[in-house]
């Protein structure tokens, strides 16, 4: 059977997304979906790498981040997690390093509630506003334990995060939820996260929502149910007592060096700081690809793939008035079999850990060989000899 160009077959999701109108949502929110750093193609974490500068303050709980990211390099780089990858692709400093992600951590003392609900904000500003620190265009701050408060707190929070943003327009500041407390899903700290969540949510926030992914197991199960803990044990069988830890219990069902690694996790098991780290590298290619996104990356997540085939699908032949957000990748105000071409050209064939083929290849290639969707003529001319322009 004839085989499809390797350029043309990612063609083959936006057919199969635009017939079953599945669209799928971008989204500024990281969490327990974002721990396989399989996902990650390699370019988008060197972009990430080449062009953040993060300053990240915290206290105990938010050093499982930084703890966990430690380590991970050391564990991808020996195979951990079967990957096979440069070496050093997940190596980060607190000095600018080429080669490393630049993290300032521990960039100053405190927390979100240490030592009160404002001294972070002016904290962060008498940081950014030192001539030393013009490169930085990252910004993350954690909560210990002060995110079990009111409304009205959060609401503080929230609105000393907006003036930030405000004040600061080339700054990236990330929000974060609080870490679980044992609590029910109707008790406040759930809700206060929630209410963190939903504004982040309604205002195109970036969102690492620290307590949901310690809320879940790798192999999905939830735990935000069960009155979990920061240490990750909970109540099983709904009797009051927590009587298993979900992270003990899949390490001891792993082999450590392979599926997980030993890392400092203050609170907390090695298991929940590798998925806090995975997360981290999540988020920095998250940013990197929101603030300037690559050619094709419609939803600016920074891989170039079937999420964005969708957003085509969605919006095909919109013409006069499309954006960047619409799949209009050549800014012509089209989105069209140019646009397509462009997803074609920068599809992300190399994360970390392969992607399966497109199986559908024979339905492409009849559409192409009768002209069919695109037109054969200018979809060949845009793929092989056409350039296009980034907005």
């Amino acid at each position: 059977m004839t085989r499809l160009p390797r350029l043309l077959q990612p063609l083959v999701v936006l057919i199969v997304l635009a017939a079953t109108g599945r669209v799928l949502a971008a989204g500024a929110t990281l969490d327990h979906r974002h721990t396989d750093p399989r996902t990650l193609p390699i370019a988008a974490v060197e972009k990430a790498k080449q062009e953040l500068h993060v300053a990240y303050a915290h206290t105990s709980h938010g050093s499982q981040v930084t703890d966990g990211m430690k380590s991970m390099n050391t564990f991808i780089n020996a195979g951990g997690l079967g990957m096979s990858v440069p070496v050093d692709t997940f190596r980060w400093t607190e000095t600018p390093t080429p080669g490393a992600l630049d993290l300032d951590d521990y960039f100053v003392s405190g927390d979100l509630g240490n030592p009160d609900r404002t001294s972070w904000a002016d904290r962060t500003r008498t940081y950014l506003d030192g001539a030393s620190h013009a490169d930085v265009n990252v910004v993350m701050w954690s909560w210990c334990g002060q995110a079990d408060t009111s409304a009205e707190n959060i609401d503080l929070y929230l609105n000393l995060m907006n003036d930030l943003e405000e004040d600061y327009p080339n700054v990236t500041f990330v929000y974060m939820t609080g870490h679980v407390n044992g609590c029910s899903t109707t008790d406040n700290l759930f809700l206060r996260n929630q209410q963190i969540r939903d504004f982040c949510a309604a205002h195109g926030k970036v969102l690492y929502d620290f307590a949901d992914i310690e809320s879940w197991d790798p192999d999905g199960n939830y735990y935000g149910d069960k009155r979990v803990l920061d240490d990750c044990s909970y109540d099983s069988d709904g009797n009051g007592s927590r009587d298993r830890n979900w992270a003990l219990d899949w390490q001891a069902g792993h082999v450590e060096g392979v599926d997980w690694y030993s890392c400092s996790c203050a609170h907390s098991q090695s298991l929940n700081g590798n998925r806090k780290a995975y997360a981290a590298w999540a988020l920095w290619v998250k940013i990197a690809a929101l603030r300037n996104p690559e050619p094709g990356d419609a939803d600016r997540d920074g891989i170039i793939g079937a999420a964005d085939a969708a957003v085509l699908a969605a919006h095909w032949l919109t013409a006069d008035g499309a954006t960047w957000d619409d799949g209009d990748f050549t800014g012509d105000g089209d989105v069209d079999d140019l646009d397509l071409a462009v997803l074609a050209a920068n599809w992300s064939s190399a994360p970390a850990a392969s992607v399966p083929e497109p199986s559908a290849a024979p339905l492409l290639i009849g559409l192409l060989g009768t002209g069919g969707l695109f037109g054969r003529r200018r979809l060949a001319a845009a793929v092989f000899g056409r350039g296009v322009h980034q907005r």
